[in-house]
């Protein structure tokens, strides 16, 4: 390992690949380590604090807030609180490891803008909306309102790409993930 590591952020809209992407990569790279994000939300069954997310309480979260203990945060439609702990992010830098973030496109710029060179920021795109629609739809999840509004995000998301180091259109899994993983070998050899 590295005597200090280097941040990995991926971003894509809601039903873009991001997910499988992560896993690939964690799958591929053991030095590469995902970052625990705190929240406001219930634990889900089978998550472990401190493992799969930082559950806090809201008061908790808004006093780290105050006290400026996030390198990000975002409050989403629902209420819930979500954002990267600064203290746990330097903590592994600190050992080596290179640090996958899971964050929203504001939040990836932000960490670009204060880590620059440091940080590699990707956006993962859908060839099109019709195609990240039909994605969402196939998932059973979504309610016509939960749809339109994670279509309209994704809008507003595609709007930032152009900010980004690189953009890979997710047309195809496996092509998509082979660009992302020799973008990512070659930051991390750098």
């Amino acid at each position: 390992m590295s005597k200090t590591g280097k941040i990995l952020v991926l971003v894509s809209p809601s039903g873009g690949g991001k997910s499988t992407m992560t896993q690939k990569l964690l799958k591929d790279f053991d030095n590469i380590k995902f970052s625990v994000s705190a929240t406001t939300r219930k634990p889900r069954e089978g998550e472990i604090d401190g493992e799969h997310y930082h559950f806090l309480t809201e008061a908790e979260f808004r006093e780290k807030i105050r006290n400026n203990a996030f390198l990000e945060w975002e409050e989403f439609y629902n209420g819930t609180l979500y954002g990267t702990l600064k203290q746990s992010l330097e903590n592994e830098l600190k050992k080596g490891y290179f640090i996958l973030l899971d964050i929203d496109v504001l939040g990836a710029l932000n960490v670009k803008k204060i880590y620059g060179d440091v940080a590699l920021s990707l956006f993962l795109a859908p060839p099109s909306i019709d195609v990240l629609k039909e994605r969402l739809n196939s998932r059973g999840t979504e309610t016509t309102d939960s749809l339109q509004t994670r279509l309209q995000r994704a809008q507003k998301e595609l709007g930032y790409a152009g900010q980004f180091d690189y953009i890979i259109v997710n047309d195809d899994l496996e092509t998509a993930y082979g660009k992302i993983k020799d973008i990512v070998t070659s930051f991390i050899n750098s």
